[in-house]
């Protein structure tokens, strides 16, 4: 999509703190941290929201997660503890329609979340 910003951002278009990146996944910073360690990861092909991911491709939602949990390894995060989290729709609080999971971590997660 061509007015997509995480398309954009996938494309190198736009600028980001990009921290991982695989042939199908692209990480990056959350410009508005909720936790210590926020980042972003998206697939680089466009899918609206966790639903659409899910009815992708086989194994295209598998790679967002390995490519989080790679994230998680990388930032220091995976041995404590961290949590990945995908909003669908505007009800869910998801305000970009390029789906992304926020893999969160360096702090305690308290439950249930907001």
């Amino acid at each position: 999509m061509t007015d997509c910003l995480f398309c954009k951002i996938a494309a190198k278009e736009i600028p980001a703190e990009i921290v991982l990146e695989t042939d199908r996944a692209v990480a990056f910073r959350d410009i508005n941290p909720q936790a210590p360690t926020h980042v972003l990861v998206i697939p680089k092909e466009h899918h609206a929201d966790a639903a659409a991911l899910a009815q992708a491709d086989d194994g295209l939602a598998d790679d967002v997660i390995k490519a989080a949990h790679a994230v998680a390894v990388q930032e220091g995060v995976a041995e404590g503890g961290y949590r990945i989290v995908f909003n669908t729709g505007p009800g869910a609080g998801q305000t970009v329609f390029h789906v992304h999971a926020h893999m969160l971590g360096g702090r305690g997660l308290s439950w249930p979340p907001g």
